[in-house]
């Protein structure tokens, strides 16, 4: 291909055109939309559309002359690949919150030039540290208009897909409860009003599921609430008459979705609004109106659709149960079709393992695109095999294997690695250490309230004490039936906030890594579920939080060095084993039953 009339460098050249016209020296292209979503739909991927560059995160800036990508290290070999050709740089980072496309950005663009950015998607706490940052350097920033808008003629519109109810039993908590719990937190807030963007907010505050979103079961809306009712802004023809009536009887009327800023702009003397400033784009807090007052706090609904209640928690041990039983068909099938030496793909798994979870009870949908990667595959995290670039499974190796659903009645998120052929002792050493980690933060007690970086450490203990260490966080916040990364609480490297406590009903993963490129990648993961801790008698310091560990699938233990566990972590382990065994036993049968019996047997 001649890289010079490739698809990218032809957009970029249209770009440049653009902003020259317009007086600009850069464009920043974040990955967002006007809900600050992490996965976008189709109409809000221009840094997609501009770089060729597929993963879920990352940030584009397009200057006069020079076009760079900045993204983390899970995503280097494939934005290394991807933009080959397209006259973009890639730029490493070390986490998707570093800062170094800002000075990126004041290296490019001379002062008193100026950079362009959407506002609408941009969201209000980076517009502030991005306005500081050129301000400094004594550059503008322009907000409006979109410029893609310009050269993007085949621009994708709006989703329309139908909105439909999150109906009980799976739904637990009726819609005016929820309700109810925000407009105590705007009380105590002194707020008459509260605008809500965040699509997995809305979608948990109103009992509503839609498809706008993939993998993720939202809809694209804006919801503007007071105090005995609330507008949801939301494209016409996506909510039926049947169910904007069980809206309206909970004081929920609709409206049109291009009119969320002019309701903002509406209010006035006497409007106390609160809205969340991680959780709001520059363009809609710009277009308050002048006379209101603005209090900025989280968004009540993020943390209490975090704190799952003992009814959605029942919900969830069974949609994991249904979850693991798919994987003991999957995994049967697959060593079976092995073993008679059928052609097996990175494609294949992702078919086999999409139809054995498709037969379980409550299944909607996948939670996310699963990662099925052969050896050297298996060291990008974030990795994704396609049509076109795929590895057929064969010789000797690691397969890792990181996957989910959506149930009705929860989300599920595992990751597992899997010996075929021989395995060298460096993958054995390798995945014991990763096992190690994954135990180690699993069996930990620790204070309610603590903040959930603090934890980071444990997992990683057992790979540091070796020299070893990985790219990203250890384990991410879970939704019900919703997003499969979910706020507030993260267990990362990132400087903890007052949100991010540990609090009893929260599900987050536990995930460490090792990662060889080129070679192989090891990463195990579990979703847990905080639960209270017995305590010694007369313990009157602290109330103590564990994990209860809802995955319920094997940990290949053929993979193991034994030499490396104690006899602590051992017990730990058969201990798991023999619940999985209980618990997914009576939902299997035949091949299946047996591989579930094979791989639970205690070491």
């Amino acid at each position: 291909m001649d890289t010079r009339t490739s698809p990218m460098r032809l957009r970029l050249t249209q770009l440049r055109e653009e902003l020259a016209r317009r007086g600009v020296q850069a464009l920043l292209v974040p990955s967002s939309d006007p809900h600050l979503s992490e996965y976008l739909p189709e109409r809000w991927q221009g840094r997609q559309w501009l770089s060729g560059f597929t993963g879920s995160m990352g940030t584009l800036v397009v200057g006069s002359e020079r076009a760079a990508l900045f993204a983390d290290s899970r995503y280097w070999v494939q934005a290394e690949a991807q933009l080959a050709g397209t006259g973009i740089e890639l730029v490493r980072i070390g986490s998707a919150a570093s800062p170094a496309h800002l000075d990126w950005l004041v290296e490019q663009v001379p002062r008193g030039g100026a950079v362009a950015v959407d506002g609408q998607v941009l969201g209000l706490a980076a517009a502030q540290a991005l306005r500081a940052r050129l301000d400094a350097a004594g550059i503008a920033l322009h907000t409006a208009p979109d410029l893609l808008e310009a050269i993007w003629p085949d621009r994708p519109g709006l989703p329309a897909q139908p909105v439909y109810a999150h109906r009980a039993p799976h739904a637990a908590r009726s819609r005016a409860d929820k309700l109810a719990q925000v407009r105590e937190t705007m009380a105590r807030h002194g707020a008459t009003q509260h605008f809500v963007s965040t699509v997995d907010d809305i979608a948990w505050l109103t009992n509503l599921r839609g498809s706008d979103v993939e993998y993720n079961p939202v809809f694209l809306a804006h919801l503007l609430l007071d105090a005995v009712g609330g507008r949801l802004f939301v494209v016409d023809g996506k909510i039926d008459a049947a169910l904007r009536d069980e809206l309206a009887a909970d004081g929920i009327r609709l409206a049109p979705y291009a009119d969320a800023a002019p309701a903002l702009a509406a209010l006035g003397g006497g409007d106390v609004l609160l809205l969340d400033p991680k959780r709001v784009t520059l363009g809609f807090r710009e277009r308050v109106g002048s006379g209101c007052q603005v209090v900025e706090a989280i968004n009540p609904s993020t943390l209490l659709k975090s704190r799952k209640t003992e009814a959605e928690a029942a919900f969830i041990r069974q949609a994991m149960a249904e979850d693991g039983a798919a994987m003991c068909e999957f995994y049967a099938g697959f060593e079976a079709a092995l073993a008679r030496g059928e052609r097996l793909t990175e494609l294949s798994v992702d078919e086999r393992l999409t139809a054995a979870r498709a037969r379980r009870k409550g299944f909607v949908g996948l939670s996310f695109s699963t990662i099925a990667a052969w050896q050297g595959n298996g060291a990008m995290p974030h990795y994704r095999a396609l049509p076109e670039s795929f590895a057929v499974i064969e010789g000797d190796g690691l397969l890792l294997i990181d996957s989910g659903a959506q149930y009705l009645g929860g989300t599920t998120d595992i990751t597992r690695v899997w010996p075929i052929g021989q395995v060298s002792p460096a993958m054995r050493r390798d995945y014991t250490l990763v096992l190690k980690g994954t135990m180690a933060l699993s069996r930990t007690r620790f204070p309610r309230g603590t903040p959930s970086p603090m934890l980071d450490a444990i997992a990683r203990a057992p790979l540091w004490a070796e020299g070893l260490d990985f790219g990203h966080g250890t384990g991410h916040g879970v939704g019900y039936f919703l997003n499969v990364h979910e706020g507030p609480q993260s267990i990362s490297r990132s400087v903890p906030d007052a949100h991010m406590a540990m609090e009893p009903g929260m599900i987050t993963s536990i995930e460490p890594g090792v990662y060889r490129p080129g070679q192989w990648g090891v990463r195990i993961e579990n979703l847990v579920l905080n639960v209270p801790a017995q305590t010694p008698e007369g313990n009157t310091f602290a109330e103590m939080l564990e994990f209860e560990t809802l995955t319920l699938c094997p940990i290949d233990t053929r993979c193991i060095d034994r030499s490396l566990l104690r006899a602590d972590e051992i017990a730990w382990l058969n201990a798991y084993h023999a619940t999985v065994q209980e618990r997914l036993a009576p939902l299997v049968t035949g091949e299946a039953l047996a591989w579930l019996q094979r791989r639970c047997q205690p070491i």
